[in-house]
C-alpha cells in the first residue's frame, strides 16, 4: 500500500511557500494599484471621497478620440515615444557587443576596472546626470563650450541643453551612457554558460578570435538578446519619465514629452486625474497586445517564445 505524503512534506509545496512572499509582493505592488483605474470613470478632484465623485462614464475615454487637441497631443507624445524606443532598439546590440569585446580582454584587472567604471553610471540619479551635463554643455561655464571657443571653432557659446535640435538622439545617447554597463551584465552571465569545447574545436579547425566571435559567441548570445528584446517590447510605451522630465524645458518639451511624462503632466501637474488614468489604462492594454504580438513573432521566427 502506497502511503500518501502529507502536503506540507511535498517538495513542490515547500517551493511554493518559498515563492509565496514574492507573489504577495507582486500582488501588492502590481495588481492592487489597479483599483485606481476606477477613478477614470468619475469626475474626481483631490479631497473628494468616493461617494462625492460624480459618475462620468466613458467621458474621458471619448475625449481621447473626439477632442481635437487631445488627439494632437496623443499623436505628438506617441511619436516621441516611438522614436525614443526605436532608437533604443537600434543601439540595443551595443550592450551585447560591449560584453563580448570586454570578455576578450586578457587582463582581469583591466577587465574588472572597465566593467566597474561602465556600470557605475547606472546607480547615478538622473538629477546628478543633468548636473554633469550642465557642467559640460552649459553656455557660459560648460567645458565643451570653453574648449570649442578657445579652438576658434565657434564665435559664441551653444546652449546644447536647451537647443531642441536632435533631442531624440541626445536623450538616447545619455541613456546609452548610463545603462550600457548595466545592460551588459546579463550577457556576461550568458557568456559564462557557453561550452568551452566549442571554442576548442574552432581553434583546432584554425579559427581566429574574430571568427569564433562571429560563428560561436554571437549565435550563442542571440537567444538572450531576443528574450530581452521581447521583454522590452512589452514595456514599449513605458519608457519612464525621470530622464525626460529632468532634461525637458520650454524649448525641447515638444520633443521630449513621452507618454509617461504626458500622463504625469496631465494628472499630477494639471490635476486632470481621470483623463491621465484613462490614458494610462489604454497604454497598459496596448502594451499587453504588443507583448503577445512580439511573442507570436518570436515563435514564428525562432520557434520559441517566452509566454
Amino acid at each position: 500500500m502506497i502511503q500518501k505524503i502529507p502536503l506540507w512534506r511535498q517538495a513542490g509545496f515547500r517551493l511554493f511557500l518559498m515563492v509565496l512572499p514574492f507573489l504577495v509582493l507582486v500582488f501588492i505592488l502590481a495588481y492592487l494599484p489597479l483599483y485606481g483605474w476606477v477613478y477614470a470613470f468619475f469626475d474626481y478632484k483631490p479631497g473628494m471621497t468616493f461617494a462625492e465623485m460624480p459618475y462620468a462614464g466613458l467621458k474621458y475615454f471619448k475625449k481621447l478620440v473626439q477632442d481635437k487637441y487631445a488627439i494632437l497631443d496623443i499623436f505628438r507624445v506617441l511619436k516621441n515615444t516611438f522614436a525614443m524606443n526605436f532608437l533604443g532598439y537600434l543601439f540595443s546590440p551595443l550592450a551585447m557587443l560591449f560584453a563580448i569585446f570586454l570578455s576578450e580582454i586578457r587582463s582581469r584587472k583591466y577587465q574588472k576596472t572597465i566593467q566597474t567604471v561602465t556600470t557605475f553610471p547606472h546607480f547615478i540619479s538622473w538629477v546628478l546626470v543633468y548636473a554633469m551635463a550642465f557642467a559640460m554643455f552649459s553656455v557660459n561655464d560648460g567645458l565643451v563650450n570653453k574648449i570649442v571657443l578657445r579652438l576658434g571653432l565657434i564665435d559664441k557659446g551653444i546652449n546644447f541643453l536647451i537647443n531642441p535640435d536632435y533631442s531624440w538622439l541626445k536623450m538616447t545617447l545619455w541613456q546609452l551612457w548610463k545603462g550600457l554597463g548595466w545592460s551588459a551584465i546579463i550577457y556576461f552571465a550568458a557568456l559564462s554558460g557557453i561550452d568551452p569545447e566549442l571554442y576548442q574545436s574552432a581553434m583546432i579547425d584554425g579559427a581566429g578570435r574574430s571568427r569564433m566571435i562571429w560563428h560561436i559567441t554571437i549565435p550563442q548570445l542571440m537567444p538572450t538578446y531576443f528574450v530581452l528584446l521581447i521583454l522590452s517590447i512589452a514595456s514599449f510605451l513605458s519608457t519612464g519619465m525621470e530622464c525626460y522630465y529632468i532634461f525637458s524645458n520650454p524649448m525641447n518639451k515638444a520633443y521630449l514629452e513621452v507618454l509617461d511624462l504626458y500622463v504625469y503632466n496631465q494628472g499630477i501637474a494639471g490635476y486632470n486625474y481621470p483623463y491621465s488614468i484613462a490614458v494610462g489604462m489604454l497604454k497598459s492594454l496596448v502594451s499587453i497586445v504588443l507583448l503577445f504580438s512580439a511573442n507570436k513573432l518570436s515563435v514564428v521566427i525562432r520557434q520559441e517564445g517566452i509566454v
